[in-house]
């Protein structure tokens, strides 16, 4: 038999991290395909306002704001959506935040937070979210990396480490789920342009428009494998370049991001 698969007619899609970016447009995509969407957030008007905008649009989307580093807001969150609106059939776990790592002024904080959001804001609603689809016998859940995840980039010595964590996480939970009938996929997408993106300060390769990851995360979704990776022709270059011997692909990403012309500090 094969995996399962989630489609509109198997119950609620829940996107974490919906009130800006690709989680924005993505509960759009999913409430235009017929899904119920459920959708987290801090930002409760934010929410609110995209639920407005899927009724324009023949959708239906209903908010459950919740901050993803509360433990036990998150397990009351899967468990008022289970009760407010249907089964999650498909969980799509987009919260995340970046903050710029510099070395020349490293702390703690930028590291604890990235962690704490991307990674414990993801298992704090995998863990809830997982038992219920065990007491089903199906699940689909989807995990939103980063191509950042392949090899060091500047200044994302933080974001970069938590998308690897997420990664490597997910293609440990997928020996186990599999046999539960559980999907699990990872996304990872290269440079698109949303807030986090407009923070940096060195060449995007390949950057890409919001809409249009949203829409390649949906289409991945309907027919792509454990990791859906896009722009291609940007993730698989990194991916070729992890290959290669550290001078060489310190070498290549310093020429290609512009930080060989960062004059050296002293």
């Amino acid at each position: 038999m094969s995996l399962y698969r989630a489609g509109p007619q198997d119950g609620v899609a829940w996107v974490t991290g919906a009130s800006s970016g690709i989680g924005r447009l993505l509960a759009l995509e999913l409430a235009r395909d017929g899904y119920a969407v459920a959708v987290t957030a801090r930002r409760a008007e934010r929410l609110d306002e995209l639920a407005r905008e899927a009724v324009d649009c023949g959708g239906r989307i209903q908010a459950f704001a919740c901050d993803v580093t509360d433990e036990d807001a998150m397990a009351a969150t899967v468990a008022a959506i289970e009760r407010d609106c249907g089964p999650i059939a498909l969980a799509i776990f987009n919260a995340g935040d970046y903050f710029p790592t510099r070395g020349e002024a490293l702390g703690t904080r930028e590291f604890v937070d990235t962690f704490t959001i991307n990674v414990f804001g993801t298992v704090f609603g995998l863990v809830p979210v997982v038992e219920q689809m065990k007491a089903r016998g199906r699940g689909h859940i989807a995990i939103v990396g980063s191509a950042s995840s392949y090899g060091g980039l500047p200044r994302a010595a933080a974001y970069g480490a938590t998308k690897a964590a997420l990664n490597t996480m997910a293609a440990g939970l997928k020996f186990d789920f599999d046999p539960l009938n559980i999907r699990i996929q990872v996304f990872n997408p290269g440079f698109v342009a949303t807030p986090l993106t407009k923070q940096n300060r060195f060449a995007m390769p390949a950057l890409m428009s919001v809409e249009a990851a949203a829409r390649r995360i949906r289409d991945g979704l309907r027919a792509g494998g454990f990791e859906v990776s896009f722009p291609r022709r940007f993730t698989w270059a990194l991916k070729l370049l992890a290959l290669l011997p550290y001078p060489a692909y310190f070498a290549v990403v310093r020429r290609a991001t512009g930080w060989h012309r960062r004059p050296r500090k002293t």
